[in-house]
């Protein structure tokens, strides 16, 4: 199921202007997709957002976010207008670990008292392939702003048990920690840093449609 428009390729753009009405009709909504559209609310308790980071050199350390508010807006007639927004609350930080945890609300990586926040608003979304696609924004992290694209899968739509209308995708994205001002790290006696600058982000996320308005 594709949720947003597939990249045009060179061939296709050529057939846009050599044949219009095979274009028009690759354009068609998708029926499949035009009963998705609307505004959905992001579900913290059936979804997750974490992260991967190398230790060491030798290990990697997991953790995520307890705490973070997101909205979606699907657009079935046209998905390269569908749009996203993720709050994620800093301190929320979760490792397992107190101490690290501590470290990581600190100045020497998220200074989360000076930066509560970590936020992405989307600028653009296109298709990869059927159940894959990509949606690009700008991620700001301790008051610095950068483009990030997250590759994500379109797990589809349910109805719970309890009649809600979900929506469900898995993604990831790699970032360079330094380019958002986190810089701590310290040398090991036997080569390399204590922690890389290379972090995966892993989104899973379920999300609800809203009600319509009376």
């Amino acid at each position: 199921m594709a949720l947003f428009n597939r990249k045009r390729t060179a061939d296709t753009a050529d057939t846009a202007v050599t044949a219009p009405a095979a274009t028009a009709a690759v354009l068609e909504p998708d029926p499949v997709l035009v009963p998705l559209t609307g505004d959905y609310t992001i579900d913290p308790a059936h979804s997750s957002i974490g992260f991967t980071v190398r230790h060491a050199m030798v290990t990697n350390v997991r953790g995520s976010f307890g705490a973070y508010e997101g909205t979606l807006h699907l657009d079935g007639t046209d998905p390269s207008r569908s749009t996203a927004s993720l709050d994620v609350e800093i301190a929320s930080v979760d490792t397992g670990i107190a101490d690290r945890d501590g470290h990581l609300r600190s100045a020497d990586f998220f200074d989360a008292e000076s930066f509560p926040l970590m936020t992405f608003r989307s600028t653009a979304a296109e298709s990869v392939s059927r159940d894959r696609c990509s949606i690009t924004g700008d991620l700001t992290l301790r008051d610095v702003t950068k483009p990030l694209t997250i590759d994500l899968k379109f797990h589809g739509a349910a109805t719970d048990v309890y009649g809600a209308e979900r929506v469900g995708f898995e993604g990831s994205a790699e970032i360079l920690r330094s380019d958002w001002g986190l810089t701590w790290n310290a040398a090991l006696e036997t080569g390399g840093v204590m922690v890389s600058d290379k972090v995966k982000l892993t989104f899973d996320i379920s999300a609800v449609k809203a009600a319509p308005e009376a």
